[in-house]
């Protein structure tokens, strides 16, 4: 079994940052960062889960709302992640999205 927790510890972060931002930088780019990285991470999901399947995409529920649909994607993908590198290139990309977000 492979070790998710700096995945959910990095996530978990950034819902948070996101969660305490101000809506004008919510507004800005912070959502639609956190929203583009969910769509992301429930691609991958879907990719293991369902190979060849087309993946269905993460519908936009609202600035006030991407922090949890990150959150939820990435807790997704952190059961189907199959190696530490993977975990590493999920921590990766969580931390751009939160630097590009501004958060």
């Amino acid at each position: 079994m492979v070790d998710t927790t700096p995945l959910t510890q990095a996530v978990d972060h950034f819902a948070d940052r996101l969660r305490a931002a101000p809506q004008s930088r919510l507004q800005r780019s912070a959502a639609a960062e956190a929203l583009a990285l969910a769509r992301e991470f429930a691609r991958w999901a879907q990719s293991v889960e369902e190979p060849g399947a087309d993946p269905r995409e993460m519908p936009d529920a609202g600035m006030f709302a991407a922090a949890d649909q990150v959150l939820v994607a990435a807790h997704d993908l952190a059961l189907v992640l199959r190696d530490e590198g993977e975990v590493a290139d999920a921590v990766r990309r969580v931390e751009e999205a939160r630097k590009r977000a501004g958060v």
